[in-house]
């Protein structure tokens, strides 16, 4: 057998890369994302996860329904609203963290490569975890959004602006 098959399981932090597209001023297409992640015949996915924050239960649904066609997982959280003391401003938060964390490690066995779609620092540790079970990991994120500690936990950094080409949601 020349090639190992790649195991590929895609973890997407939502609220994360909403703000990262906003910041580019442009935003990506779910389906380019899988297809561009899996267009190697010896890459196989067998997971993609996208993680949500939720005004209210119907919030997003038909964004979500799509996703969930495009085979994505999907887990939500209802936002939860805080007031910042310093600002004196309310804001609404969805920390799904934990839950994509959990994800990574529920289905460990079934992947050895992740391409996770966050700039956040708190996965650290977690990528550190699945490294040393010879997991490959790549973080998809965007200048001045990543961490610098996730940057140097991670086998591979991907800047969302380098695949722009293959990723933007083009209107139809």
């Amino acid at each position: 057998m020349c090639c190992s098959l790649t195991r590929l399981s895609i973890f997407v932090d939502g609220n994360n890369m909403f703000y990262a597209q906003q910041k580019n001023g442009w935003f990506f297409d779910p389906r380019r994302v899988l297809a561009y992640f899996t267009n190697d015949p010896s890459v196989k996915l067998v997971n993609a996860f996208w993680y949500t924050g939720l005004k209210d239960p119907q919030d997003q649904r038909g964004f979500r329904d799509a996703l969930i066609s495009l085979g994505y997982t999907v887990r939500t959280k209802i936002l939860k609203e805080y007031y910042d003391d310093v600002s004196g401003r309310y804001s609404q938060k969805a920390n799904l963290d934990i839950e994509i964390v959990v994800d990574m490690f529920n289905t460990v066995e079934q992947y050895n490569q992740v391409i996770l779609f966050s700039g956040d620092g708190d996965f650290e540790r977690a990528i550190e975890l699945l490294r040393s079970k010879n997991t490959h990991i790549t973080v998809v994120s965007t200048e001045g959004m990543i961490a610098r500690e996730l940057r140097n936990a991670t086998d591979r950094y991907i800047d969302l602006n380098d695949i722009r080409d293959y990723i933007e949601k083009v209107d139809s």
